[in-house]
């Protein structure tokens, strides 16, 4: 997904510092039992990966409810399945690893709104979520299917890690 800052301003760009604040305020609303995580992504693509990255990251940390793991990843082939799969009364947040502007690298765009997937690579894929996380991996450019499978995967990984951190710290779990 390719994001531009002017695209939404309900988007709000932030380093990993800004992480911590995002989890904390949604936890603020929402007990931790409520909340679902859906990491989307493969890792069968380092740049994709982050999802599953983050996903397995969470549930070491002791997060319940994680959809998207590097044993079970969801992707742009099991989406709406496991979309399906989320009982109605969770509430979803959604991450995923995205492609942007080089000004935009290794920065987070989070909302309190859906997230579209794939939009970078030209998929048609539902908005899901009712909070977002979008981590940019790499800069987006004419051959993004080409860039995710290229970008490094040791930028993937610490971006996981300062997602799944940030969310423990946010709602208030021991590291």
């Amino acid at each position: 997904m390719a994001i531009r800052e002017q695209e939404s301003r309900k988007r709000i760009k932030m380093n990993a510092d800004g992480l911590t604040a995002f989890f904390a305020e949604i936890a603020a609303s929402h007990p931790a039992g409520e909340i679902t995580f859906l990491c989307i992504g493969t890792d069968r693509s380092t740049g994709d990966a982050l999802g599953p990255l983050t996903g397995t990251r969470l549930i070491e940390l002791g997060f319940a409810n994680v959809v998207g793991t590097l044993p079970e990843p969801c992707d742009a082939n099991n989406l709406a399945e496991r979309i399906a799969g989320i009982p109605a009364e969770q509430i979803i947040i959604a991450i995923d690893a995205c492609l942007g502007p080089p000004a935009a690298l290794g920065c987070y765009f989070a909302a309190k709104e859906p997230l579209h997937p794939a939009q970078s690579v030209g998929l048609a894929l539902p908005a899901v979520g009712n909070y977002s996380l979008a981590a940019i991996v790499d800069v987006h450019g004419p051959r993004p299917y080409r860039t995710l499978q290229t970008t490094p995967l040791h930028r993937v990984m610490v971006m996981a890690q300062e997602i799944a951190q940030a969310a423990a710290s946010g709602f208030g779990m021991a590291l």
